[in-house]
């Protein structure tokens, strides 16, 4: 049977969609290999969110056609967003492609390897979500879970809505039994995402419903900790704060993605909200669920951002010490409203974003030294070489994006709950070692440890 490899890129909403391809194709016989030089086959999942994004998965696409025009390969299938957003430029300019399979086809990828050159499969991005198994590639102990797909924001700047469709949510009963399945696989940790999770169930139970769908996510046994990503500002209502701050498995560590803080640019980019209820809410979340940890996402040069602008974001970063934040120079996307309005050029976003993230960079320094002394939960992910050290994640980092936790152990089990107590900081990782378990298995922050036990 043939050797398929897939290359998985972009946001964890597309890792779903290749760990359920990857499960179609070795339910189907394939032979599945991380390696594309070992492969007969080869699948790039692609990205087209923004400029950077889309060049990352070309560059993937050329190297990957190397392969095949140097006789390694047989066959090259092209999959996922920029496929969906750039058939007819991809299908001409690229002739090494094969097959294209676009964002609303993932359960026709069996279909699609065999499929005669030049096919291409493009499902209706607006048909309700598939239930498809998964071969997890996260973890160990770890993964994501997809509630919902699509967006229906049509915010100004963003492709989303026109390559992935509208909001479709799943519906409780079978995110549920996905949760339980991954559970008994050894899931410890929950990361629900989707592009907007708080409107969850609005479009098929004429509510919003993420509140409730935590409740019921949390009552599944083996799943410990409930991570919740992507939480647009508005839709932080009171139920669900209140569950996030009640429920001992939700993490108290929220990615909320404000983009900017100026009124008018936020009213320009139809982000729905204001920057003074961004205001008021941070420090109400803050004093209604203790310990809190904030990520957000910036994007510095949007449209209308001039230096009064931009120094009003900059100086409610330092006032807010958003502990995590993902920093972005504005990209116009063609086929958006932004694209044709007026903005800083290229090089003065970076440039902008670079100081956003300098900002960012003391406030990380800060919080880090503000944790020297804690006890965390730890879930073991593997080993350092280089350190000597196992590597894990507590309630305060969500992986990729927000660093490690070094601990030393004896024989520490990857997909296993340590109590670490952190000493100190290296390259931007917490370092600690483990102590005796003193409470709760789900626990996130302890406390701290006494200097006596040093």
């Amino acid at each position: 049977m043939s050797k398929i490899c897939l290359i998985s890129l972009g946001c964890a909403k597309n890792l779903i969609d290749s760990e359920q391809m990857l499960s179609q194709l070795q339910d189907a016989g394939y032979v599945l290999t991380p390696e594309p030089e070992e492969a007969d086959i080869a699948i790039v999942n692609t990205c087209a969110f923004i400029e950077s994004a889309k060049e990352e998965s070309i560059e993937n696409i050329l190297r990957t056609a190397e392969l095949k025009s140097g006789g390694r390969l047989r066959r090259l299938i092209v999959a996922g967003c920029l496929a969906q957003r750039y058939r007819e430029e991809l299908a001409e300019a690229m002739p090494e492609i094969d097959v294209l399979v676009g964002a609303g086809s993932v359960q026709d990828i069996v279909n699609a390897v065999t499929a005669p050159e030049g096919a291409g499969f493009f499902g209706d991005v607006n048909a309700p979500v598939p239930d498809t198994g998964r071969l997890i590639s996260t973890g160990p102990g770890w993964a994501y879970i997809k509630i919902a797909e699509g967006c229906s924001n049509n915010c100004a700047y963003c492709v989303i809505p026109s390559i992935r469709g509208k909001f479709r949510s799943r519906p409780m009963e079978s995110i549920e039994e996905e949760a339980r399945g991954l559970a008994s696989a050894g899931v410890r940790e929950l990361i629900v995402v989707a592009q907007d999770p708080t409107m969850y169930g609005a479009d098929i139970y004429h509510r919003r419903s993420l509140a409730e769908l935590t409740r019921r996510l949390c009552k599944i046994e083996g799943i410990e900790w409930i991570r919740l990503h992507y939480l647009y500002p508005d839709g932080l209502t009171d139920e669900l704060i209140d569950t996030i701050a009640n429920e001992p498995k939700v993490l108290k560590y929220l990615d909320i993605p404000i983009q900017h803080i100026n009124n008018g640019i936020l009213r320009a980019m139809r982000r729905r909200g204001t920057g003074d209820e961004i205001r008021r809410l941070l420090p109400e979340l803050r004093r209604r669920i203790p310990g809190l940890v904030l990520r957000t996402s910036i994007i510095t040069g949007l449209p209308g951002e001039g230096e009064a602008e931009f120094e009003e974001l900059c100086d409610f970063l330092r006032e807010a010490r958003i502990e995590r934040a993902g920093v972005f120079p504005f990209s116009p996307e063609e086929g958006t409203d932004a694209y044709s309005m007026e903005h800083v050029d290229t090089a003065e976003a970076v440039r902008r974003a670079e100081i956003v993230q300098e900002i960012q960079a003391e406030i990380m320094e800060r919080y880090n030294e503000s944790r020297v002394g804690e006890r965390v939960r730890v879930l073991c992910e593997g080993y350092d070489e280089e350190t000597c050290l196992y590597t894990g994640r507590s309630f305060a980092e969500s992986p990729d994006v927000d660093g490690m936790i070094l601990f030393a152990a004896e024989d520490a089990v990857p997909g296993e709950m340590y109590t670490v107590v952190l000493r100190g900081e290296l390259d931007g990782d917490m370092v600690g070692e483990t102590i005796a378990d003193t409470g709760p298995q789900n626990g996130q922050e302890e406390g701290r440890i006494d200097e006596s036990s040093k």
